[in-house]
């Protein structure tokens, strides 16, 4: 009597190693971007030191400064010019795009400042940027 065995084999097909993401299937020539531009780009700002030191502590020290004094802050006015340095810096250091705007649209620009905004004043009402 001849027994044969069912030998189960791995078949490796297109997706090569299995790590192959869902877009990857369905992607029809777009290129976005698979991840958060808005959280990423915040993080960016706060992590990258030279960036944090000549454009992010000072106009949140500006937020500070005008929360103390009573004034009323308008995030457009102290972080506006920011976000856009923030936007060519995250795009030249990432070789994402030659220009911010073929990235980031103007609702991306204005998430990142209410963003930058809402966390920072939670951070100047507990005493911090003194």
């Amino acid at each position: 009597m001849i027994i044969q065995d069912l030998v189960i084999k791995h078949v490796i097909g297109v997706a090569g190693s299995g790590n192959m993401k869902i877009n990857e299937f369905t992607d029809l020539g777009q290129d976005k971007l698979n991840y958060d531009v808005v959280d990423d780009v915040t993080v960016f700002m706060r992590n990258d030191p030279m960036f944090y030191r000549k454009q992010f502590f000072p106009a949140v020290s500006k937020m500070a400064d005008m929360h103390r004094g009573g004034k009323s802050i308008v995030p457009s006015d102290c972080l506006g010019e920011m976000v856009e340095r923030a936007l060519e810096a995250y795009c030249n250091k990432y070789k994402i795009a030659e220009m911010p705007d073929e990235v980031f649209t103007n609702e991306d620009r204005s998430s990142i400042m209410d963003k930058i905004f809402s966390e920072e004043m939670e951070q100047i009402k507990k005493g911090e940027y003194k």
